[in-house]
């Protein structure tokens, strides 16, 4: 398994966790996601937004394929970036010690 570079902040401010991480390749990938459904996230993404979200919020309308793949795409990264975020939690709170 090759090493993961995880930068865990994402502003100046270093208050919002990044959901990214640099693989052993050196690419920009979304946490639980592969470099090639990082891309196809991020292609999806690009489409939906530049159509607008009025379309993808009413109910009269079925998702069409490319939303459904980028909503199941994004649901592999969140639930991969939660848990990430729970091991992070604990390792810190295990090297946390106010005393």
């Amino acid at each position: 398994m090759t090493r993961l570079q995880v930068d865990t902040m994402t502003s100046p401010t270093n208050n919002a966790p990044r959901r990214y991480f640099v693989d052993g390749g050196g690419r920009r990938v979304l946490i639980g996601l592969t470099p090639e459904e990082t891309f196809e996230f991020e292609r999806l993404d690009s489409e939906v937004s530049d159509q607008g979200q009025a379309a993808t919020h009413s109910r009269d309308v079925w998702p069409n394929a490319a939303e459904r793949r980028r909503q199941e795409l994004y649901e592999k990264h969140e639930g991969a970036w939660k848990s990430w975020m729970a091991q992070s939690r604990t390792g810190r709170r295990e090297k946390f010690n106010l005393y």
